[in-house]
């Protein structure tokens, strides 16, 4: 009876070893993803080495993966407006930090939007905005795409907004936005155009909203 238990033992430790091998595959499939090395990042934004390895952590235990798919960034974006629906924001934010348009958000793309967001010139923060309201990205806001974008960041905001607002006051907010920036009046605002009217009242529009999130999320 020994020589069986102790070979069932054998095929026990053996079970165990076999699926904690399988499991680490698995683990290390689902590793996808690495990033490029600190030095070049570093160079390519406005972070220390320092800063990008708390960066770094911080998106690791968000996403194990080392990628965020659009789920799980809405799922982690929505934590921030819990009284609103941020989902739409979110959609939209999300394509606009996936710089590759792939479907997944690597650590060197969260780390490139958020350079600009916290670190970039103004003028770096106005054109990464206008890429956000651009959402057929070719190369203009019109009133549609403004008014989806107001519209998701009035929805995220939720009850929050004061004073409290009526359903309809979002489209006359984006009627004043665009007739300011619609220079010539042809229908459709150019960067030139967005950059020149945020400058002139010295507002990065919808800018603060990602740059107090995300900085709270990683500080």
């Amino acid at each position: 009876s020994r020589g069986f238990g102790a070979a069932g033992g054998s095929i026990q430790l053996q079970q165990e070893r076999a699926e904690n091998k399988l499991y680490d595959d698995l683990e290390l499939s689902v590793v996808c993803h690495r990033p490029e090395g600190l030095e070049q990042l570093e160079a390519q934004s406005n972070f220390s080495k320092k800063e990008l390895k708390v960066l770094y952590r911080g998106f690791k235990n968000e996403c194990p993966s080392g990628v965020v798919n659009e789920e799980t960034f809405k799922q982690i974006y929505s934590q921030f407006f819990p009284h609103g629906d941020a989902s739409t924001y979110a959609h939209y934010l999300f394509n606009s930090f996936d710089s590759s348009q792939n479907g997944s958000i690597k650590f060197e793309d969260f780390v490139t939007a958020l350079s600009i967001l916290l670190r970039g010139t103004t003028t770096e923060k106005l054109q990464w905005t206008f890429n956000l309201y651009d959402i057929n990205r070719d190369g203009y806001i019109n009133k549609e795409e403004m008014t989806d974008i107001v519209k998701a960041i009035y929805d995220m905001m939720g009850r929050f907004t004061y004073p409290a607002l009526k359903t309809d006051t979002f489209k006359q907010h984006v009627d004043a936005f665009f007739q300011k920036m619609d220079k010539n009046r042809d229908g459709v605002v150019t960067l030139d155009e967005f950059i020149l009217s945020c400058q002139e009242v010295y507002s990065t529009c919808s800018c603060s909203i990602c740059i107090q999130t995300w900085y709270a999320w990683n500080f």
